[in-house]
């Protein structure tokens, strides 16, 4: 019996249809002559939480970081069980099992950690679904292949699946306990691609706010020849005074008098450099999801996870392929396909698309067809099923007709110009300009804008203006003819903020994150790759950090706004998680994973080696924003003001941990009164007949009997009472204890404060060894035959 194991129900349903019938529907699965079709939906199992592991990480303590699994566990999910049960029983009775989930690494992921959860040892076929219609099902299942062909690609999920498990669990405990020994509450989640997109938003936010306009200055002049005028741009020289570092010139009286000294028109112009060079610009490709996302949010405004959804909605109902592609380009086997798709797009009832398909020349064959490109899955594209696009919602109308006008696109004609690039050398100044003549409009008919729409962003109206100064008419002319200088003037233009991003904007940036990383060589090698995240989640990580209250929308636009977490969050983290460069590298190594280079050992090693690191780092980091005070003693937690008995107060949020106090003043902490260095304080003098103060090297604490001191001060104090001082005697802010449980040492420093010197007590359980600047640093290590586990 052959066992069909869908990604999700709907899915399953399909490929019964597909099937000899008649179909007998059962509990959880489908009965037809050529097999059973049963379905997950979605994972049905999942990672184990750390608590899962052992219950002692439960309760979140940094001292437990980094978690890290020897044997990785999957869970049943609670809501999946039932059906869980169903698969188990049905892959017992069958003697062959087809893989039917998503053409993608995640969709091979979810039916194989199935099979592998029940070690699963019978044969396993896989059918790659690219489109739901009954034709692409039939031929999918005569063209079943081995499930062993597609395991670099479960690896590639896997690695993906474990270092976001890795990221994500230990990074956001210790961000969060980081931010509770500052006194702030909820949870500060951290992940492996999260993050860095959240710090592009941010950095971005603050360009903004840092942003000041600077004026500069542009000439334009009017040249003449024979064949008529044309206007050319000014160049400054790199020696031009009155120039920025960018070389505009920001100097208004210097633009005055060369517009002063170009009228006076001593001397003649003169062609230095005519070239004209036709060219070719090749069929814009078909669509990934992330270009239609991106394209989707320019044209319709509509956000990355609604043309997701609108996308699915379109292949559930056989009218497009696959949506979750990363790729752009098609199976040379589908050109057959082409002539009933333009045909349907011909009789469609939409007036533009049926011009379009009309003007289709089927001997063209755009560069889109390449079989070398395309590996699971190929670009989203029209299937052959018509369509009656009234019955169709708003969005999904508009979704369908990018993809089927890009479609079209690939049996026009290449877009064919003539571009001229002229130099003019005029009173020892150089001008430029350039031109372009259309010589075949080809592909671009498809995209052309009768009327710009209104609402261009920054981006579109800079593009627009390069495309209206290339498209200068130009007259004859060639290099060496002279021109005359006509008139000219200079325009008062003004710098641009950058602009905020919107998911559309968000989304392709994480597409083209090279184009936001540090390292030079780094953005070199990832210009090829994917980006950061997968087609298929890079909507739904822009939606979390907006529910999460990372980011917000505003305006009309939906512009992504970053919250006061997402500050402090991104100014507590280190710019291994804020910067893209590692995400996008560990990206590429997936890439190289699913291709069979590298293997996930190997990967995760680097990935846990990564994660201590960065818990290290988090030990270390204070979370503390504008107005408010660091804790100047344990560096961690942050001065909150509080009431005591004898008024207000400041209190360090790391305790107990830390119980730094200081007085109030004017609604401020007196931090330069009560502050003092430690390694002062154990080389104190103390003068028994003065007991208003302690002195330490040049620094004086006075300690008047109505004001609060530290609780420093306090454990001084206590100790000195308890310890026979002779005049000028040395003590330690933390005496050590000299009877049989204990036995003091000088030679160990105590790692985690720094400050104090490793004692070796006898416990309940044995030897092991305590930080005398206790309580203030709580440290403890394990004994090794009398020597401190450090």
């Amino acid at each position: 019996m052959r066992l069909y194991i869908a990604e999700k129900p709907s899915m399953g349903a399909e490929i019964a249809k597909c099937l000899t019938g008649p179909v007998q529907r059962k509990d959880g699965y489908l009965i037809t002559k050529d097999g059973i079709v049963t379905w997950a939906f979605g994972h049905i199992l999942r990672q184990a939480e750390p608590e899962e592991y052992n219950a002692k990480y439960k309760n979140w303590k940094a001292e437990d970081l980094p978690i890290i699994p020897k044997q990785w566990k999957m869970i049943i999910d609670e809501s999946c069980k039932k059906q869980f049960g169903i698969i188990k029983n049905l892959i017992d009775k069958a003697d062959e099992i087809v893989h039917a989930g998503d053409p993608d690494r995640e969709g091979q992921l979810l039916i194989d950690e199935v099979l592998d959860y029940l070690n699963c040892q019978k044969p396993v076929k896989r059918i790659l679904l690219n489109a739901l219609d009954e034709e692409s099902i039939k031929k999918a299942n005569k063209d079943l292949r081995d499930n062993r062909d597609f395991l670099n690609l479960k690896k590639s999920a896997l690695a993906r699946a474990r270092a976001d498990w890795l990221i994500g669990m230990n990074l956001s405990r210790a961000y969060t306990l980081a931010a509770r020994r500052a006194g702030k509450k909820g949870v500060f989640a951290v992940g492996r691609v999260k993050t860095p997109t959240l710090a592009l938003v941010v950095r971005r936010e603050r360009e903004l706010k840092d942003f000041k306009p600077v004026d500069y200055f542009t000439i334009k002049a009017i040249f003449a020849n024979e064949n008529g005028e044309f206007s050319a741009t000014w160049k400054p020289k790199d020696t031009q005074a009155g120039l920025d570092f960018e070389n505009r010139l920001i100097d208004e009286n210097i633009a005055k008098a060369l517009i002063g000294k170009f009228a006076q028109k001593t001397e003649a112009g003169k062609i230095t450099a005519y070239q004209k060079a036709q060219k070719k610009e090749a069929q814009r490709l078909p669509f990934s999801l992330s270009s239609l996302q991106v394209l989707a949010g320019k044209k319709y405004g509509y956000d990355p996870q609604l043309v997701l959804d609108t996308a699915q909605k379109l292949y559930e109902k056989k009218l497009t392929t696959y949506p979750r592609s990363d790729c752009e380009y098609l199976p040379q086997s589908q050109f057959s396909d082409a002539k009933i798709i333009l045909q349907n797009l011909y009789n469609i009832n939409e007036k533009q698309l049926a011009n379009w398909a009309k003007k289709c020349d089927l001997k063209t064959k755009s560069r889109a067809w390449n079989d070398k490109k395309i590996t699971a899955h190929h670009a989203i594209i029209p299937t052959k099923v018509k369509v009656n696009l009234m019955s169709l919602t708003t969005e999904e109308r508009n979704i369908y007709f990018l993809i089927a006008q890009a479609y079209i696109a690939q049996f026009y004609p290449v877009h064919i110009y003539d571009q001229t690039k002229i130099s003019i050398e005029y009173m020892q100044e150089l001008f430029v300009t350039s031109g372009r003549v259309v010589k075949q409009m080809g592909w671009k008919e498809l995209y052309v804008q009768n009327n710009k729409e209104k609402s261009l962003n920054e981006d579109d109206k800079k593009e627009d203006n390069e495309e209206k100064e290339e498209q200068n008419s130009l007259p004859l002319m060639k290099k060496g003819d002279e021109v005359e200088y006509v008139k000219g003037e200079y325009d008062k233009k003004s710098t641009k903020p950058p602009t905020r991003f919107t998911s559309s904007t968000l989304l392709a940036g994480m597409k083209d994150i090279h184009k936001y990383v540090k390292d030079v060589e780094v953005k070199k090698k990832l210009k090829d790759i994917y980006g950061i995240g997968t087609e298929a989640t890079r909507a739904t990580i822009i939606e979390d950090l907006v529910k999460r209250n990372f980011l917000q929308l505003e305006g009309k636009k939906k512009y992504l706004v970053p919250t006061q977490s997402a500050y402090i969050l991104i100014d507590a983290l280190p710019d291994e998680m804020t910067y893209p460069d590692s995400t996008a590298v560990w990206e590429d190594c997936l890439h190289s994973l699913s291709e069979g280079q590298g293997t996930i050992e190997e990967f995760l090693a680097k990935q846990a080696e990564f994660t201590q690191n960065l818990c290290i780092k988090a030990t270390k980091t204070v979370l503390v924003q504008e107005h408010e005070y660091k804790c100047p003693r344990c560096n961690q937690g942050i001065l909150v003001k509080r009431k005591g008995k004898n008024g207000e107060f400041w209190g360090c949020s790391n305790f107990p941990n830390c119980r730094m106090t200081c007085n109030d003043v004017d609604g401020k902490p007196d931090i330069e009164k009560t502050k003092f260095n430690f390694n002062n304080y154990r080389q104190m003098s103390y003068n028994n007949s003065d007991k208003n103060y302690i002195k330490s090297g040049q620094n004086e604490i006075f300690q008047q009997d109505n004001q609060l001191i530290s609780a420093w001060d306090l454990i001084a104090r206590e100790n000195t009472k308890k310890m026979n001082f002779a005049p000028k005697e040395k003590f330690s802010a933390m005496p050590i204890e000299k009877n049989k449980n204990t036995k003091a040492t000088s030679k160990y420093l105590c790692t985690r404060c720094k400050e104090g010197n490793l004692r070796r007590i006898r416990g309940k359980n044995g030897w092991f060894w305590a930080c005398s600047n206790y309580p203030h640093c709580t440290a403890t290590y394990d004994d090794n035959n009398g020597i401190p586990v450090i």
